[in-house]
């Protein structure tokens, strides 16, 4: 290691040896200050120092072109303080390097992590391929800030409705959760912290009348598709949702227990669900196919049925219940026992929900009960009637 008292004339003309490819020089005026030659002409100031670790590094500083040899002195020295300080810039820089992009970390940890153990993964694929990745993919974990965010759901506003814009915050909002959780380089905070969600009206209040089920299940047993009364007469009588009717198999029922074991749902979590006499019924009378495992399969392929959608609009459009979703099935359930004096726990426990205010949105108590809540309260308090009736007579 050649030490040398650097001069500016020097260091525009330091030869490099021959049969080398780069040589270094020390400068004697400032500790570890270090001038590099190459052979491709290229000269740049480095600085030679101990990290924190005890280990002798050297780090590259500028290009000599772009500063004189005085000023970068100083510099150099200013930066030997701050590394004594315990401030190292350019471990700072180094852990830039290791920084993912946003679509790099979404690629490489995120959606292998929710294909792991998320049945839906698809949509956050979806939703990231369509509407995040193109506007904020490019950018670095640590270089997205709230502003960023605020634009693409702004953005995204303008052409969806505000469920599905949240779904797009909560998605992000999670995905840098998860990078902090997983010690990611440079990503220490959540540029969504703060910012609130779109205000939802989702409380949609749609079931099925005694009267609309006798029409539907008309329509049913008109309609080309076998399975189809099974399937939604299944949904009505378990408040099951549609992936999980579809998916059943033999060996989660158990007919003697009379419960249906349910292990591929939207929580991940195995539940049970009891089967009443009508659904046992049901099953009963739901045709069987040798070797085949599901309960309502499609009977050409054997498989079960990746939507029936086509069939029920047409079934539902017969019976004049256009307005009809499937997933109103599983509302008009929680309503039949809500009105028939189930309490709101026992139908969260049925319905598989985790917060009793997710079954508070699908209970319904209908009119007629209301009207004999209101009446229980008039028997218990008939002395106010009395008097309020005698005080009319007494202004007359």
């Amino acid at each position: 290691m050649p030490r040398k008292t650097l001069t500016q004339k020097f260091v525009n003309t330091a030869p490099l040896p021959v049969g080398k490819q780069r040589e270094n020089y020390y400068d004697t005026e400032c500790p570890g200050l270090c001038l590099e030659v190459r052979s491709n002409s290229k000269r740049t100031y480095h600085l030679r120092y101990r990290n924190q670790r005890g280990k002798w590094v050297q780090r590259l500083i500028a290009d000599v072109r772009t500063v004189k040899l005085t000023e970068m002195r100083e510099h150099a020295a200013k930066l030997r303080g701050q590394i004594a300080l315990g401030d190292d810039p350019f471990e700072k820089q180094e852990s830039l390097k290791h920084v993912p992009r946003f679509k790099q970390f979404v690629e490489e940890h995120y959606l292998p992590y929710a294909k792991s153990y998320k049945r839906s993964w698809d949509t956050d694929e979806t939703l990231l391929r369509l509407h995040i990745l193109p506007r904020i993919g490019r950018f670095y974990m640590d270089e997205i800030t709230r502003g960023h965010i605020t634009s693409l759901l702004s953005e995204h506003r303008k052409t969806h409705a505000p469920a599905s814009t949240n779904r797009v915050l909560i998605l992000i909002r999670f995905i840098y959760n998860c990078a902090i959780k997983w010690e990611t380089h440079g990503v220490d905070k959540n540029p969504t912290s703060k910012i609130e969600q779109f205000p939802v009206n989702n409380k949609r209040e749609r079931y099925l009348t005694d009267e609309e089920a006798k029409r539907l299940f008309k329509a049913l047993e008109a309609s080309e598709a076998v399975m189809l009364k099974y399937i939604i007469a299944m949904l009505l009588l378990t408040g099951a949702r549609k992936g999980e009717v579809l998916n059943a198999q033999w060996s989660d029922i158990d007919t003697s227990m009379r419960l249906w074991r349910i292990e591929r749902n939207k929580t991940g979590k195995t539940r049970h669900v009891p089967l009443s006499d009508s659904a046992l019924r049901l099953l009963s009378q739901v045709p069987r196919y040798e070797g085949c495992p599901y309960v309502f399969p499609n009977p050409a392929t054997r498989q079960p049925y990746n939507d029936v959608f086509g069939s029920w609009k047409r079934a539902r459009e017969r019976a004049g219940l256009e307005d009809v979703r499937m997933h109103d099935l599983r509302h008009s359930f929680a309503s039949f026992l809500i009105n028939g004096g189930r309490s709101i726990y026992e139908v969260q426990r049925i319905l598989g929900h985790t917060q009793i205010t997710t079954t508070q949105r699908y209970s319904h108590l209908s009119h007629d009960s209301l009207l004999t809540a209101a009446d229980a309260a008039g028997r218990f308090l008939p002395t106010i009637t009395t008097e309020v009736e005698t005080a009319s007579e007494e202004e007359t």
